[in-house]
């Protein structure tokens, strides 16, 4: 656990998600599906069982290449940001990215630090040799970031998903550690 300080100055602890988290994770999903159209979910369709996300945030926690990290305001999540893995021996080395931010505190330079702390926890589980992450194509400042932080185009999945009565396209990005 660790204690940051925004671009607004407002203080945010940094934390490994428990399974008394899950409820909480669970409503922050919810809410922020509802707050963007670049996540693969929409407000209120992150529908998990308590007691089974409960197991799988238990299950995540004991896996060494696999982490979620929870960003929060006193005890209010502002965003949550992972790295799963596979156990497979063929494909566990790769971990897939993903980080959501609270509508409320982006641009403020959490993302940044979120996908610092990632990589860097990456480098040293001593597992973990690839990180990828997918993208709606249109999430043009997230790409820029993720580009300044080494990450390289791998793909374009057409048409991938329906938002609004469109389809978009999604990147998928990946980083050699």
């Amino acid at each position: 656990m660790r204690n940051i300080i925004l671009k607004n100055d407002i203080e945010v602890t940094i934390k490994e998600a428990t399974k008394k988290d899950a409820q909480s994770m669970i409503d922050f999903y919810n809410v922020v599906g509802g707050e963007t159209d670049f996540l693969s979910f929409g407000a209120n369709e992150f529908k998990r069982n308590l007691q089974e996300y409960e197991e799988y945030i238990t299950a995540t926690s004991n896996e060494p290449n696999s982490i979620m990290l929870l960003v929060l305001i006193d005890s209010e999540i502002i965003s949550i940001a992972t790295i799963n893995s596979s156990q497979k021996e063929r494909t566990r080395h790769v971990g897939t990215l993903g980080i959501v931010v609270s509508k409320k505190y982006t641009g403020l330079g959490l993302g940044k630090v979120l996908m610092n702390d990632l990589i860097e926890w990456a480098k040293q589980n001593g597992v973990t040799k690839k990180i990828s992450l997918v993208t709606n194509e249109n999430n043009t400042v997230a790409i820029e970031l993720y580009k300044k932080l080494g990450f390289e185009m791998e793909g374009l999945l057409k048409q991938d998903n329906f938002i609004n009565g469109v389809f978009n396209n999604t990147v998928i990005m990946g980083l050699l550690l």
